[in-house]
């Protein structure tokens, strides 16, 4: 039991210092790919693999030169299987998020387009009635 709570302990201890450091890791790598494919305006394999490569150098930064080489080398091969498998997930779903990210902006677009047509709709039917109480008016003064 003893070896249990030590075991147990150990793992909070170290469970935390590599929690921390795997959520950043994480959290700069979507940033970065996320930025790239909103940037490029398309979801690509390479996305990920620079997504990858920049956070593994970055985390490695610290050890010179040669970290910063191998940090590139390790988010590379991480970034490759992790950006195919995302790719792969959304393909399975029949829908990338590029193509729902085209079709919500077309349907944006198609929307705010009806509205001003019938905004503009409303504006010629209220000059055609005041063009016509204006016209009005004046055959009125003209019979008199």
């Amino acid at each position: 039991q003893s070896a249990h709570r030590a075991g147990l302990r150990s793992f909070i201890r170290y469970g935390w210092r590599w929690s921390w450091r795997v959520a950043a890791f994480v959290t700069i790598f979507n940033m970065v790919s996320t930025g790239l494919s909103v940037y490029r305006n398309k979801t690509t394999i390479s996305n990920f693999v620079s997504a990858g490569a920049f956070t593994g150098a970055l985390f490695r930064m610290h050890l010179g030169l040669q970290g910063l080489a191998g940090g590139f080398v390790f988010g590379t091969a991480f970034g490759i299987p992790a950006g195919g498998l995302l790719m792969i997930m959304q393909k399975l779903t029949g829908e990338t998020l590029q193509e729902k990210r085209n079709r919500e902006r077309r349907e944006l677009y198609e929307q705010k387009l009806a509205e001003w047509q019938s905004r503009l709709s409303v504006t010629e039917v209220l000059g055609q009635t005041e063009s016509n109480t204006q016209g009005g008016s004046e055959t009125e003064r003209a019979r008199e």
